[in-house]
């Protein structure tokens, strides 16, 4: 690279999207299950290993690498101190359009996630690298055990995943990452706005020599902005950090209960849902070279088709997934680093529904990284999976990378991905959705190519274009509106796309982001058949976003998000959240379509009009 290249710390900066009953539930676990919960909550506050300032970890990549010098289509969305700037997660990641959030409710509620146009089952939502998809169905992938003040940031990768992540990262994969804290403090917040809805959240944070802990809590509730749309999330989380001999070690534990009413969101029906999750992981550095990791993650889900009417039609469903790694680097030589390691899984599940299924899986993966003179990267790499159930899955991918001066750099990559049907496409039925035990695994080849413009200051501008063919794509479908839906394999897809960004700051302290994702996608192979899934994206999708933080520690950002779904009219959604952060106690307001729109993210499941939420938070800090 030449000397004149800005220091790889702002080089990073500028392509990140900122410079800005509980008793019942465990004794329904397995012995197993609640060992490993019990044990990791009481030693959570104890350990956690120190993350490197001066690298930034990159999701698909193998290694913590500076992310202008990623390869694939990487983006960095920072979280942490921005909770007063977002009600949920959901909000944030709305930023990139590329990111396709089908919501049901406000402040994540049952909310779906595609990435370039996949299923919400194409999307891997990883936490600190390990797996928090649900077996039973995609639909819960997004029930995180964490609250929003525990998150550090977001790393999403666009493009296929799984050679180093496995089945499910179809269309990407967004890994979650928390850090240890970095003061001792605390902080109460308090909220309320219209529909009914009111929050509170408790962070406590400790940094002690070599370690370092933290718990969060956090409780959301609204009556609903119509009938049967109420819910009330509680999640729990802790996390401790510490570093001794042996290396860094890190533990995660998390509960979140979310029961919420669920009309309309399946069928025509007043539905009601509660869902909880429980997660605990551990993970061990062996020295420089060698990471071990360990989580183990349990969700249920009890869904009543008629909320009035219980005794017509109720399931209850309950799975587990362990999981256990150990991944291993070594240099071979001054520019080469060799990157391997071996997975294994086992899940299960337990349904009135669905039944009684377990199923695991073995992996073996390796990866070469070249680097050569600071201008040109290359990487290869396999992976071998293997199930108790389906065949083996073999998943290549190449990627390549060039510096032509310090202002342009060019990138392609190729890659390989599948995904295994979850345990409700395979065996669920109830009066409109029933699955198929004949499934196969879906199978895709992801390619994209790209460049990225680092311009003076803080100008950054990248287009990448990319494209997906798939195969045994599984959806549901139907001849007629009268027609239940039903699992099946579809032959062929192809997704043809285009992303482009601007990030400039027009002054000190402030940034103006512009996105803009296109997609198309063939659905001669439905044969006339309708989708309920598949083709349900945006053909067209566009962010403008601007945030400061402006003198006497006010901070600031809008968001204006414009879409356009497959046979519907594009709509326009206006967002807007500031907060002064000057003194111990911080007042906050949070608006939420402020346009008004109506619009549906999901066919048929009505989104709130006008929302504002205002409240205030007490940081105290040493």
């Amino acid at each position: 690279m030449p000397a004149s290249r800005k220091p790889q710390p702002k080089a990073c900066e500028k392509i990140g999207l900122s410079t800005y009953t509980p008793r019942q539930a465990l004794a329904s676990m397995s012995l197993t299950g609640r060992s490993v919960l019990l044990f990791t909550l009481a030693a959570a506050v104890a350990a956690a290993q120190v993350v490197r300032r001066d690298e930034v970890v990159v999701t698909g990549a193998a290694d913590l690498i500076p992310l202008d010098e990623a390869d694939r289509s990487v983006v960095l969305l920072p979280v942490q101190d921005r909770a007063l700037l977002a009600g949920s997660l959901a909000d944030l990641l709305r930023l990139d359009p590329s990111l396709d959030l089908r919501g049901r409710a406000p402040d994540g509620v049952q909310t779906d996630l595609s990435i370039r146009g996949g299923t919400f089952g194409q999307t891997l939502v990883l936490l600190n690298g390990m797996r928090l998809n649900d077996v039973q169905t995609g639909h819960h992938s997004l029930d995180l055990p964490l609250p929003l003040e525990a998150i550090s940031r977001v790393e999403v990768l666009r493009g296929a995943g799984s050679t180093l992540y496995g089945s499910d990262a179809v269309g990407g994969a967004v890994n979650i990452v928390t850090q240890p804290p970095e003061a001792t403090e605390a902080r109460l917040r308090v909220a309320a706005g219209n529909f009914g809805v009111n929050q509170e959240s408790l962070l406590l944070a400790g940094a002690f020599g070599r370690g370092a802990g933290q718990l969060t809590a956090s409780r959301d509730f609204s009556s609903g902005f119509r009938p049967d749309r109420d819910y009330r999330n509680l999640t729990l989380a802790a996390t401790g950090f510490l570093r001794s001999a042996l290396g860094g070690t890190s533990l995660v534990a998390g509960y979140s209960d979310r029961p919420f009413g669920a009309d309309q969101f399946y069928g025509n029906f007043n539905s009601w849902e509660n869902t909880k999750t429980w997660f605990a992981s551990i993970q061990q550095d062996l020295g420089e070279r060698t990471h071990a990791a360990f989580a183990f993650r349990r969700h249920s889900d009890l869904f009543v088709l008629y909320r009035y009417q219980p005794e017509r039609y109720t399931n209850h469903h309950a799975d587990e997934m362990f999981q256990a790694s150990v991944r291993r680097r070594e240099p071979l030589a001054a520019n080469t680093t060799l990157h391997y390691g071996v997975e294994g899984s086992t899940d299960s599940i337990l349904s009135t529904n669905l039944g009684r299924h377990e199923r695991g899986r073995a992996a073996v993966y390796g990866t070469l990284d070249f680097r050569a003179l600071r201008r040109f990267s290359f990487s290869i790499g396999a992976r071998e999976e293997v199930w108790r159930r389906f065949s083996g899955e073999l998943s290549p991918t190449i990627a390549g990378g060039a510096w032509l001066s310090e202002h342009w750099k060019l990138r392609a990559s190729a890659s390989r991905a599948f995904r295994i049907p979850t345990y409700t496409e395979l065996y669920y039925s109830d009066p409109a959705n029933i699955g198929s035990p004949e499934l196969r695994p879906e199978r895709a080849w992801s390619y994209e190519t790209g460049a990225d413009w680092f311009g003076p200051g803080s100008l950054h501008a990248s287009l990448t274009v990319f494209h997906r063919r798939e195969s045994n794509s599984i959806d549901y479908v139907r001849r007629t509106t009268a027609e239940p839906w039903r699992a099946v394999n579809i032959g062929e897809l192809r997704f043809t796309g285009a992303e482009a960004a601007f990030t400039m700051a027009p002054a000190r302290a402030q940034q103006i982001e512009v996105r803009y994702t296109a997609l198309a996608g063939s659905q001669a192979a439905l044969s006339g058949l309708l989708s309920k899934y598949v083709f349900n994206y945006p053909s067209h999708a566009a962010t403008v976003a601007w945030q400061a933080a402006l003198p006497r520690g006010l901070i600031a950002r809008t968001r204006l998000g414009v879409e356009n779904r497959r046979g519907r009219a594009p709509y326009a959604v206006w967002d807007a959240y500031a907060a002064w952060t000057e003194r111990r106690v911080r007042p906050f307001v949070q608006f939420t379509n402020l346009s008004d729109t109506r619009y549906e993210e999901i066919a048929g499941v009505i989104m709130p009009g006008r929302a504002i939420v205002g409240g205030l938070e007490i940081a105290l800090k040493r």
